[in-house]
């Protein structure tokens, strides 16, 4: 290729994104080589959506990456920015979204005087991403590639780029069309994984995020849940899901049992289990317990994960999808003539389920409760939007109780658990869909880390629904404070007013303090379109027993 069609490696590599399905890139810029990429995006067709916080821009990035399939962009000016952003890339890597963040950078020559904002970037960022470059070689395609191919292998995680505004200009070749990868093989023992099968009367199978994401080299969106259904229903098993994975086994499926934690909750169910299938889980969702159940193991995933809570007696790794579809065509064809596939009947699987929704429910009262107000706010909104949720004691409820047909019906950071991560999920989430939108469900503690964030909805007039469960408290921590029988130690302050700021930067706003007042503002905000906020104040009591039923 002649140096005439060169072009600036900024459009070389928003080239590349934009043909592997990037359509919008988030984030907060500097002076450098953000602006050169941002007029790149613009001439590819890709929006840019000014976030107030890097770290926002980061998550909503990550969330987007969950719900396209392509990778995402964040952007942050070097220094100041790339630390503030450095939360939004931890919860990418633990949430395993294959996001690309990109920073402005020092030039060689900077590096031997200046020390204005310097510090190695990339070794800040090294232990929270899979890889990192400046795209100062000779073949800057193949660096690009290579980062992206690194990104979505499984576990999969961001890499950074960091990018001074001289290199963004440089002219390099466009280098040929990237090329897709072949799904890979399957590791494992079939044969033995059907063996441990066959004795099996009391199966229970776990549903974890890998079972989320699409099959490798598959076109099906859904492709692995659909296989841990069919599984499921083939051992007519009690299946549970992990925070990541809800909607993988929909709510109202029959073969549905509850939510997996590593907790309390589950164990009536685990328990009885004589063969214990995980499709898909992450160790990272599981809370920091020993892993208590004595059953076998059976472990199938897209990787092997050498850190784990316990070791398989077997394990199926490659492409979920096909993998279980090809265990669950022997188990009808081979098994299922000759011997029964479960004991489980479905009265057992359903009271089960029960149980788990029994152990989340709060006491009665007539003040708002976090249930009541989830299970008002799934009525009013039909269960359509999507649901964001933040770290903290409401996430038990919200999870619990809104209902999901599959999966990324719930968006929540759970490898990471990160407070700030409902509002730029809901954001990211609703401009991913308009049609759909999004609500996202955050304590007052986590609305303030990010308050700014409300700004960015009302200026991308974004179809979301804030609900704010104002209880005046880090709850969640103050919880763990009661059960070490701590005086009070500040965990607590006076109620803002949401509803009124909200309603200073753009939104639409109700405050509500009973049952009533809360249905007429979730009938409006349902109604409405564009950004809205309902400031629900509440009583935390009832959160430590939900706590302990959820994890012991």
């Amino acid at each position: 290729m002649t140096a005439g069609h060169d072009i600036p490696l900024a459009d070389l590599l928003i080239g590349r994104l934009r043909r592997m399905g990037l359509r919008r890139m988030f984030g907060v810029p500097g002076g450098g080589s953000s602006m050169d990429i941002i007029d790149a995006g613009r001439r590819a067709g890709v929006d840019f959506v000014l976030s107030r916080r890097e770290d926002a821009g980061a998550i909503m990035a990550a969330v987007t990456a969950w719900l396209s399939g392509a990778p995402g962009l964040a952007l942050a000016t070097k220094g100041p920015g790339l630390t503030a952003a450095a939360n939004g890339i931890a919860a990418a890597y633990l949430d395993r979204a294959p996001m690309l963040f990109l920073s402005d950078g020092f030039g060689a020559d900077e590096r031997s005087y200046v020390s204005h904002q310097y510090f190695d970037q990339a070794g800040v960022l090294g232990p929270i991403t899979k890889a990192d470059s400046t795209l100062s070689g000779d073949d800057p395609c193949r660096e690009i590639d290579d980062l992206l191919a690194i990104m979505n292998s499984h576990p999969k995680g961001p890499a950074f780029v960091e990018l001074t505004g001289a290199a963004a200009k440089r002219m390099v070749a466009p280098g040929p069309e990237p090329v897709n990868s072949k799904p890979g093989q399957t590791a494992g023992d079939p044969g033995a994984v059907r063996e441990m099968l066959a004795p099996a009367r009391r199966p229970v199978i776990v549903a974890g995020f890998e079972a989320t994401a699409r099959d490798n080299g598959g076109e099906n969106a859904h492709a692995n849940a659909i296989a841990v259904r069919h599984l499921a229903e083939a051992l007519n098993a009690p299946a549970l899901v992990t925070y990541m994975a809800k909607g993988v086994i929909p709510d109202s499926h029959d073969n549905f049992a509850g939510i997996f934690t590593g907790g309390q909750a589950e164990f009536p169910c685990v328990s009885e289990a004589d063969l214990i299938i995980l499709a898909g889980l992450d160790p990272v969702e599981l809370i920091r317990k020993p892993w208590p159940y004595t059953a076998p193991v059976l472990d199938i995933g897209e990787v092997r994960h050498d850190k784990h809570y316990l070791t398989p007696e077997q394990g199926l790794y490659g492409p979920m999808a096909a993998t279980i579809n090809s265990l669950v065509d022997g188990l009808i064809g081979g098994l299922a003539g000759t011997a029964t596939l479960s004991d489980w009947t479905g009265a057992e699987i359903a009271q089960h389920r029960g149980a788990f929704f029994d152990a989340m429910a709060f006491p009665e009262r007539a003040a708002l409760t976090p249930v009541a107000v989830v299970k008002a706010a799934a009525d009013a909104f039909g269960g359509h939007p999507r649901l964001a949720v933040d770290a903290g004691a409401h996430m038990f409820s919200a999870v619990a109780f809104w209902p999901a047909s599959h999966p990324h019906d719930v968006l929540i950071s759970n490898g990471l658990a990160t407070m700030a991560f409902a509002l730029p999920a809901a954001i990211a989430a609703a401009l991913h869909d308009p049609g759909r939108g999004a609500v996202a469900m955050s304590g007052d503690g986590g609305l303030m880390m990010c308050l700014g964030e409300l700004v960015t909805a009302a200026q991308q007039e974004a179809n979301i629904t804030v609900i704010v469960f104002n209880d005046g408290a880090l709850s969640l921590i103050d919880i763990k404070r009661q059960e070490m029988q701590l005086p009070d130690l500040g965990f607590t302050w006076p109620r803002p007013d949401f509803a009124a700021m909200a309603q200073g930067l753009g939104l639409r706003a109700w405050r509500a303090d009973n049952a009533e007042d809360l249905a007429t503002a979730l009938d409006q905000a349902a109604a409405d379109k564009g950004p809205c906020l309902i400031d629900v104040t509440l009583d935390p009591d009832g959160y430590l027993e939900q706590m302990r039923s959820l994890r012991g």
